[in-house]
């Protein structure tokens, strides 16, 4: 018997089908081998020597795996082609006391017949520089973690984390929420027309130039600039007065690799990095195709590289040939260059293992979200060996007296790849012109804008600020959003995008004073590329760890001294006034307090001498909705609320309302049931929306703002604004108009 290892059972039944039956298919289920979870486990008086322990839940596993290698003639070990993939065969062979140089190791790009069989034709040794690279991240982030979340706990709060990685990745959350907040918006104009020509055919066009000087996007600053120049252009003669046509390609983007693929997922499907990851690794594994059974659909999902086997370059032109014609392939394959920083050329991009295979052949098969991203891993793979897409873009200057109006247009001449991979621009068709054609303004308005802050990070926008700053590799961008999010420092909004919670900002202000290099960009991609050369076998990874730890765990001591000393004078004096042991100073919501140091069993704290107080509960007259007891109000992160003053026996909270006025400071009636008023209001998430008062007897409720004007198209009592539209909520209606001035 030939015993083959892998780390999934479901990669294990892919597998499985492509061997005979002198063949045993085993799955170790993930890492069997790790530090321990109730110490350090680093050895660093002895060169950092980690000390590893069987998991309990793989005990019984190991025991069978044991069993079956005793039996075994041959022993492969097949786990993934990445640093994890070599770890866990590594410490297989620790556990099944291997000699290293003796071990069969075997590689795949893709979980296929011929794949598999051409691994097992060319075992190797296992990749002893790629299982030190694995093992040293895996001793530095334990090094982080053990020694720098205890410090978090004692000067901030019980319970946090903090990682080496982790803690990079909430500072730049926080920095982008900081510049929200900090952003002054500003007021900015632009000229908008709508032009008629002789054969009644319209194109809109913006002010492009004022006597031959071309505007700025800031240049009309306020309605007052805006209104002399509309003044102007009233009794103006229009013209054509140039026109520009230019041919040009577009060449298709290059097949995915880890982090584009989970920026494109985000932003086309809206998935997660991490659902992305998830749905990618099924699609690999191998999944049920009715009478095919069990295979795998795409190549290795971890992955930098973005070429292309040779094989697949031929399958694509095939299948391009039959199905969209000769003139769809290319004479010479398309090839890309890898950008990313210490990529692994050897290694494939995301693509699927048979370009035959089509999303359409797979429907019935696949549940929804497995088959939108295979489609997008297909589409993608197969349009690179498509031919470039040919697009004329049109430029027409309309002029009258001395002002220029621009209006732009784009076609496709020859869709090439964007028959298969279109991308979000739309073809905008401009009217048959010429020079000196005489045009009628149909219509010239001027729109009011205002300057907006930077969005939130997406995951998509995250993923690419990582890797552009070196931080992290193709394996961890999904696992490190996730792991910020579960750990309390940052929750999704209402858009799914990253929003840091108030804690984030505490950690960070501090971890940037007392330990800015681990929270500093430049030195973690340091880090991160002297993890690669590990891998390359450039550098050794003890000296790193020490290089590292040394300066780290002096830092660390120094500032534990320095907190302590500080607090110590801050609460020198401050006596417990329920069980009369010392205060400590702590750090919460509302700012730093003074805390029992016998915590938990006593929970006392009151304000420190020169801090804000907390705010404290304010009595009001309404009734507790569930005991009927006194509400108070209290501040929380979303703003004042209603809370039962018998908390915690009684956790009852109603959010304060806040009535919509109109444009005549009066309170805007309920459209639906006429007798209640549209209040603001915020969910639990801490979301604004508007709902009617009388909830929940009336449920009437916008996500938008309502403005009290009734539809003039339709009569409905009141618009509603989002942005700077305003719109009818009525779904017959369509009614929508931009504010603006005429």
């Amino acid at each position: 018997m030939k015993l083959v290892i892998v780390e999934s059972p479901t990669k294990a039944k892919t597998i499985s089908r492509f061997l005979g039956k002198e063949y045993k298919i085993m799955a170790s289920i993930g890492h069997i081998r790790d530090l321990p979870k109730s110490k350090i486990g680093v050895d660093i008086e002895h060169n950092f020597a980690p000390q590893y322990v069987i998991s309990p839940d793989h005990k019984a596993k190991v025991k069978e795996i044991k069993e079956a290698a005793k039996k075994a003639k041959e022993i492969y070990y097949a786990t993934d082609e990445d640093r994890e993939g070599e770890a866990i065969s590594w410490h297989l062979t620790q556990i099944l006391e291997q000699d290293p140089e003796k071990v069969k190791r075997i590689t795949f790009h893709e979980i296929t017949k011929q794949a598999i069989l051409n691994a097992l034709e060319k075992p190797k040794q296992l990749d002893m520089k790629l299982v030190e690279a694995q093992q040293a991240r895996r001793i530095l982030d334990r090094l982080v973690g053990y020694e720098l979340s205890p410090f978090l706990w004692r000067h901030v709060k019980r319970g946090l984390s903090a990682g080496r990685v982790q803690s990079v990745a909430v500072r730049l959350i926080v920095e982008r929420e900081n510049e929200i907040k900090n952003f002054n918006s500003e007021e900015y104009w632009s000229i908008e027309g709508i032009f008629e020509t002789k054969d009644k055919n319209t194109l809109e066009a913006k002010l492009q130039s004022v006597n031959q000087k071309a505007l700025d996007k800031m240049d009309i600053k306020n309605q007052e600039q805006a209104d002399k120049i509309l003044n102007e252009c009233k009794n103006q003669a229009w013209k054509v007065s140039a026109i520009e046509q230019k041919r040009k390609s577009k060449q298709p983007p290059p097949p995915f690799t880890t982090s584009s693929l989970q920026q494109e997922a985000n932003n086309r499907l809206n998935f997660s990095a991490k659902q992305t990851m998830t749905l990618a690794q099924k699609l690999y594994e191998g999944l049920e195709i009715g009478s095919e059974g069990q295979i795998g659909l795409i190549t290795y999902m971890r992955t930098d590289s973005v070429n292309l086997a040779e094989n697949f370059l031929q399958e694509a032109k095939n299948y391009i040939g039959r199905e969209f014609g000769d003139k769809y392939t290319l004479d010479k394959p398309r090839t890309y260059k890898t950008k990313s920083k210490g990529a692994q050329e050897a290694h494939e991009a995301i693509r699927p293992t048979d370009p035959a295979r089509t999303p359409d052949s797979l429907k019935g098969f696949l549940d929804n979200g497995l088959l939108k991203l295979y489609t997008l891993i297909w589409q993608r793979a197969v349009a690179t060996q498509m031919p470039e897409a040919i697009l004329n873009a049109t430029r027409v200057d309309i002029g009258g007296g001395e002002y220029i109006f621009r209006a732009t247009g784009q076609q496709v001449v020859e869709p090439g790849y964007l028959k298969l991979y279109p991308d979000q621009d739309k073809d905008k068709l401009l009217p048959e012109l010429s020079e000196n054609d005489a045009l009628e303004a149909q219509d010239i308005k001027g729109v009011q804008h205002f300057t907006e802050p930077p969005a939130r990070y997406s995951d998509a926008t995250l993923v690419k600020a990582l890797e552009e700053e070196g931080i992290g590799r193709p394996s961890t961008y999904a696992s490190i959003i996730s792991t910020v999010i579960d750990r309390g420092y940052v929750e999704r909004d209402d858009k799914k995008r990253l929003q840091p919670l108030p804690i984030a900002f505490d950690v960070t202000e501090l971890l940037m004073k007392r330990f800015p290099d681990i929270v500093d960009l430049e030195f973690t991609a340091r880090l991160e590329s002297s993890l690669d050369h590990v891998a390359e076998g450039t550098i050794r990874w003890e000296p790193l760890m020490q290089a590292f730890y040394g300066p780290f765990h002096k830092q660390l001591e120094i500032q534990e001294q320095a907190m302590t000393k500080e607090s110590e004078k801050e609460a020198e004096g401050e006596v417990c006034t329920e069980c009369g042991q010392p205060m400590s100073v702590k750090r919460g919501r509302f700012g730093r307090f003074l805390a029992c140091t016998g915590y938990p069993e006593c929970k006392s704290t009151r304000p420190l001498k020169g801090e804000a107080p907390p705010p404290q509960p304010e009595p009001t007259d309404e009734k507790c909705p569930k005991c009927g007891a006194p509400m108070v109000k209290k501040t929380g992160r979303f703003g004042p609320f209603l809370a039962c003053s018998r908390y915690p026996d009684c956790k009852s909270i109603v959010n304060i309302e806040k009535p919509v006025k109109d444009q005549n400071g009066n309170p805007i009636p309920c459209p639906d049931c006429k007798q209640g008023t549209i209040n603001e209001r915020k969910s639990k998430k801490g979301k604004l929306f508007y709902s009617c008062s009388r909830y929940p007897d009336c449920k009437q409720a916008y996500w938008d703002r309502p403005n009290g004007e009734p539809c003039p198209k339709c009569g409905y009592a009141t618009l509603l604004r989002k942005g700077k539209t305003m719109y009818c909520p009525q779904e017959d209606c369509k009614y929508k108009a931009a504010i603006e001035l005429e």
